[in-house]
């Protein structure tokens, strides 16, 4: 299972789905800032998933994804890549072939996994430090995110890596359910264009949070 091509693909699959998920939780989570409210509501709704036990528990659970993705993504590059070493062809058919940013899922899961790095660093191991690992009281997340994006290269920093998970999704989505057997001529068209949308709406969401710190819109 985790050594076949096969297995590689169907695990790439089913944790890149449990990613996409997990994207959509945390950016609605994160979309309370713009309630401009003092961060009062976001910081409720990160008390709730910091001192609850169910959210902890998936919380092992996410990284635990995030890692299987990151070693199997590897895993796959590697072997594709041999594979090419083996079979020499004539021509490039460059974009007409495929897109460039499905054959650049490794330098673009790099890029996130560099970012997702930064990320913890700014945010959630500060938040677990101070409770201890356990299920005390959080810092407030809401002023740490002021004084992070008060810093230009640091909100650069996150648009950028946010570019990337942008073009990142616009393959892997659909690339997932693909693999997992939701691939046909009747729901291929379909499938595509909600990939397109969730990348777009999802990077830029995400991307607008340090903008709109840094930029004042929110206080």
């Amino acid at each position: 299972m985790f050594t076949s091509s096969v297995g590689k693909k169907l695990i790439m699959g089913f944790t890149g789905i449990f990613l996409i998920l997990f994207l959509i939780v945390h950016v609605s989570l994160n979309a309370f800032i713009w309630a401009n409210d003092g961060g009062v509501m976001f910081n409720q709704g990160a008390h709730f998933m910091g001192s609850t036990v169910v959210p902890r528990i998936l919380e092992i659970g996410l990284f635990l994804g995030i890692i299987l993705h990151i070693v199997q993504g590897y895993m796959l590059e590697s072997q594709n890549r041999k594979a090419r070493g083996k079979v020499k062809y004539a021509v490039s058919y460059g974009n007409k072939g495929s897109k460039w940013y499905s054959r650049s899922m490794a330098l673009l899961g790099t890029i996130i996994l560099l970012f997702l790095i930064v990320h913890i660093s700014h945010f959630w191991l500060p938040n677990r430090s101070h409770q201890g690992f356990l299920l005390g009281e959080e810092i407030n997340l809401y002023q740490t995110m002021k004084e992070v994006f008060s810093n230009i290269w640091v909100v650069l920093v996150y648009v950028l890596s946010c570019i990337s998970l942008g073009y990142h999704l616009a393959h892997g989505f659909q690339s997932a359910f693909r693999t997992l057997g939701v691939h046909n001529k009747k729901y291929n068209t379909m499938l595509t264009s909600i990939g397109y949308c969730f990348s777009i709406v999802i990077s830029l969401a995400f991307a607008l949070m340090p903008i709109s710190f840094y930029l004042g819109w929110i206080q």
